[in-house]
């Protein structure tokens, strides 16, 4: 078996969720401090604690900072310790045939107008990029250019001419810019915090697809992960974020942050075995396996990720160091899902240019939907929903992707269930009585098991481990879109749910006091017996006089207070 090839790996330690306070340090350390409040509330934790604000990172809701000791509970605080780039794995079998494989001619001008931002080691100044680079930009204090060598490969993948090989080395969209953010230095070094940073760059630019090969063993859920919280508000703002699953197959659950996030395009890899035909492909041993971590489907898709060629940096790191695996003069041979993350971030770019108007989740939803099938891509944890075709997803429409998950809404059902949640965080429910009744007793049973089975563990940490991610990730409802209006996980999760009205105000003491939570009285009157059970969450339940005009209106809801009397006086049932 080969030995196993390292994505560029970002090993995140996290500490726990504030409940218990540690020893207080002698030192102070540097965090990531998060909070669902946003930025401004974790500054300001910071500052009553003692700690020193370093940067803020408005993308992750929080700021980089050095404290000692613990902070409160109120606010999530993710070490920020260094690692080590390691994914650009070198080796010197075959040639991949990376544009034949996906479906392109060996040469063309595709992702002409599109902006990809590659957030990695720095590019170099090479012929086959000239142009092509729009603007350097580093957050390391190095000084621009790639010395490990890592980003220059990426860019080539993505947008390389192909100008010192007469065409044969072109990237998937050699008429897209690129925008270098460099995160790591010479030794392929860097941390959380300069990663955020990097992100809040390509936050303020004109930006379409965000390469990001990176992979993370933060413990924590991508609910409440600072990286993936900062990628998924680009993802709300137009960008298309692409990542790896990971390079530490063939054992499954592998995938790993940022790659478990169900919002953002996850891509393992493709052996293509040295040929343009599709019948002999495979996934190689060492291409993360899913599920990832809360049973997120994943990888989505598969692309060419062993033995391709692009461009070399010369006297980088990895240059120096695998002199066999350099090709001619400009070009070099590499191995890893970071290969196949910059293909099929080439790939968006190149249907970003066809169709402008596609939005990140129908990019999405494009790519995954218009893969190809061969015997050795048959394992959905493996290759997600087969190889990239860019040839085809230039054909398809932006349709939903079949799910696996049992039981949940279909057709006008799902339009419905989009249409209930929609009209509940706009507060309109009348609005989610009318779409509850349009329900039928499968999709309400759904939706029952589904609420029902959220753990509300704590209201800044929404039950890490427990949201659910069964119902609402990956293809069950990501791939779909939600009926073509983008209804995600994210939308229960770091947006919808983190949502200071959803917190403290709406959740706290008088909303749910003592009387109500405390010593596990759950009195009768309130949640007894039937009210709060099978019938009264699946098929005939909140429906009728349950959800019907007034009852969820008025005084019911009055000022989100949920109050006793509100949840005493419902009829939780229709008899």
């Amino acid at each position: 078996m080969p030995r196993r090839l390292p994505a560029l790996v970002l090993a995140v330690a996290c500490a726990g969720m504030g409940a218990a306070a540690p020893a207080p340090l002698a030192a102070a350390r540097q965090v990531v401090v998060t909070s669902p409040r946003g930025a401004a509330f974790a500054e300001s934790v910071v500052r009553r604690a003692g700690g020193q604000v370093v940067a803020r990172v408005p993308l992750a809701d929080g700021v980089v900072a050095r404290v000692r000791g613990s902070l409160p509970g109120s606010v999530l605080v993710a070490e920020d310790r260094a690692f080590h780039v390691t994914g650009l794995s070198a080796d010197t079998a075959g040639a991949s045939t990376v544009r034949s494989t996906i479906g392109l001619a060996p040469t063309g001008r595709e992702g002409s107008g599109v902006t990809v931002a590659l957030v990695d080691t720095g590019v170099a100044d090479v012929r086959d990029l000239r142009g092509v680079v729009t603007d350097h930009v580093d957050v390391t204090g190095t000084g621009n250019g790639d010395a490990y060598g890592h980003g220059t490969f990426m860019a080539g993948l993505i947008a390389g001419n192909g100008a010192s090989s007469n065409g044969r080395y072109t990237g998937v969209a050699p008429g897209a810019r690129l925008l270098d953010v460099k995160v790591a230095d010479g030794a392929g070094t860097t941390s959380l915090s300069k990663v955020l940073r990097g992100l809040e760059v390509v936050g303020r630019r004109d930006v379409d697809v965000l390469n990001l090969s990176l992979s993370s063993g933060s413990p924590l859920p991508y609910q409440v992960d600072p990286l993936t919280r900062a990628l998924d508000k680009l993802w709300d703002r137009g960008v298309v974020v692409v990542v790896p699953s990971g390079n530490d197959g063939p054992d499954d659950r592998t995938v790993t942050s940022p790659g478990s996030d169900p919002t953002l395009l996850t891509v393992g890899a493709v052996d293509d075995n040295g040929t343009a035909a599709r019948s002999d492909d495979t996934v190689p041993s060492w291409s993360s396996r899913g599920p990832a971590p809360q049973d997120v489907a994943k990888p989505d898709l598969a692309a060419p990720g062993t033995h391709v060629v692009s461009l070399r940096a010369p006297g980088s790191t990895v240059d120096r160091t695998n002199p066999d695996s350099r090709v001619e003069s400009a070009y070099f041979r590499g191995s890893g899902t970071s290969m196949a993350t910059a293909v099929t971030s080439g790939a968006a770019a190149a249907l970003l240019a066809e169709r402008r108007g596609l939005s990140p989740d129908k990019v999405k939803n494009v790519l995954v939907g218009s893969t190809y099938d061969a015997p050795g891509l048959a394992v959905a944890d493996a290759a997600g929903s087969g190889g990239l075709d860019l040839a085809a997803a230039y054909d398809a429409k932006a349709r939903k992707v079949r799910s696996a998950k049992a039981g949940r809404p279909g057709g006008d059902q799902e339009a419905a269930f989009a249409d209930l949640a929609g009209a509940w965080f706009d507060n309109d429910f009348n609005a989610a009585a009318r779409a509850w009744a349009q329900l039928g007793p499968q999709a309400r049973a759904w939706a029952a098991r589904a609420w029902a089975a959220m753990v509300w563990q704590r209201a800044n940490s929404w039950s890490t481990a427990e949201w659910l991610a069964r119902a609402w990730a990956a293809r069950a409802w990501a791939g779909a879109a939600w009926s073509g209006d983008e209804w995600l996980a994210r939308a229960w999760a770091a947006r919808a749910w983190a949502d200071t009205d959803w917190a403290a105000r709406a959740w706290a003491a008088r909303a749910w006091a003592a009387r109500a939570w405390a010593d596990g009285s759950w009195t009768a009157r309130a949640w007894s017996d039937d009210a709060w059970a099978a019938r009264a969450w699946a098929a005939d339940g909140w429906a009728a006089r349950a959800w019907a005009g007034d009852e969820w209106a008025g005084r019911a809801w009055a000022g989100r207070a949920w109050a006793a009397r509100a949840w005493v006086s419902v009829d939780w049932d229709e008899s």
